[in-house]
């Protein structure tokens, strides 16, 4: 393996994966949950090869077999050991992904200034994106092809977003001036990462992993930045930002952390990019999803995502694979099992999320 350099670090696997079914990609987003509190916290647990959510997410990745994937909530460190341990194991349950992408997050990245207003400096919702350390809950793509050359979005200011709503507090910007003037947009990152598949158009990963849209004040902070996040991808494609979007085929990969019809949040933004005519929506579901509903919920229980405490904020959608139009979609779903599906247990132990996925046929 070796680093090379973009405009962010990457770490790529110079050995080859496993052979590929002839037509068809599987992409998939899974928030892991696997954020630790400390650094280097991660790397241990994968290491030690007892952890039994490590264990359980490789279970759960393994069993789903993706060719591209969208880790959440992976704690990043600088040289991409964790990132490496976790390929490795990977590798022993037999599924390779042999080229893989990180970059150091917003999530934990020091400020030095007083973001959320509470007159403190130096906590966790005082980085750039929450986090107790530097890369707490980063991002990284996993893949069985050879990645290209990223675009890393995660340093653009979020006074400096086409059709920006940032907070407001008796008319000037939330918590101040010159603290909002260093908000970057990107709770923990926007990347655009081209998956080089042999004999066709690259294929761009646009992936993300939006903020809470709750746990904020009057100022909706939260509501108003996940909003943001998420309008990010159709401000890209509109070509509204200094880099013009991809010609290429694409697919929306990440945690939006937002339900277009329940739980909180300002839902125009998720809705918006669900209805965009330049993207299709497969809305993969699954039997556990539908099993385990809440039965307030006003959308389909089996198109959720994610397994949160009941009543609020209960199960929701958050998690999303968007593909362009012109992309055929030949299956999809939610990695849910049923209660009585022996491998509820372990999706249950890996992580909160569900490991979401799509089938595409160029």
């Amino acid at each position: 393996m070796k680093w090379i350099a973009a405009s962010t670090f990457a770490l790529v696997a110079i050995s080859l994966s496993g052979p590929l079914a002839a037509q068809d990609l599987r992409v998939a987003s899974y928030n892991t949950d696997l954020t630790r509190k400390g650094p280097g916290v991660l790397l241990r647990d994968i290491m030690s090869g007892k952890d039994k959510q490590v264990a359980a997410v490789l279970d759960v990745i393994a069993h789903v077999q993706p060719d591209v994937l969208a880790l959440q909530g992976f704690d990043f460190d600088l040289e991409g050991h964790a990132l490496q341990a976790f390929q490795a194991a990977l590798a022993d349950r037999n599924h390779p992904m042999g080229y893989a992408f990180s970059a150091r997050p917003n999530a934990g990245l020091a400020t030095g200034l007083d973001m959320d207003g509470n007159g403190r400096t130096g906590e966790a919702r005082d980085a750039q994106g929450y986090g107790r350390f530097t890369g707490q809950g980063g991002m990284a793509i996993l893949s069985r092809h050879p990645l290209g050359n990223t675009r890393d979005f995660s340093a653009l200011l979020w006074k400096d977003f086409p059709g920006a709503i940032p907070p407001m507090r008796n008319g000037a910007p939330f918590p101040t001036p010159k603290a909002f003037a260093a908000q970057r947009l990107s709770s923990v990152a926007h990347w655009d990462v081209p998956v080089i598949v042999p004999d066709r158009a690259p294929l761009h990963i646009l992936t993300f992993h939006a903020n809470t849209p709750v746990f904020d004040g009057d100022e909706d902070r939260n509501g108003r930045r996940n909003h943001d996040e998420i309008a990010f991808w159709q401000r890209y494609l509109d070509g509204a930002l200094t880099e013009k979007p991809p010609s290429d085929p694409f697919v929306i990969v990440g945690d939006a952390n937002l339900d277009p019809q329940d739980g909180d949040g300002r839902r125009t933004a998720i809705i918006s990019l669900l209805s965009d005519p330049r993207l299709q929506d497969p809305a993969p579901k699954s039997d556990g999803g539908r099993a385990e509903g809440v039965g307030d919920q006003i959308g389909d229980p089996a198109l959720d995502t994610v397994d949160w405490p009941e009543p609020k904020p209960g199960n929701l959608r958050v998690s999303y694979v968007l593909p362009s139009r012109g992309l055929a979609v030949t299956d999809s779903g939610v990695f849910w099992p049923a209660p009585e599906d022996p491998m509820h247990a372990t999706a249950q132990t890996a992580s909160r999320h569900r490991l979401v996925w799509v089938d595409l046929r160029f």
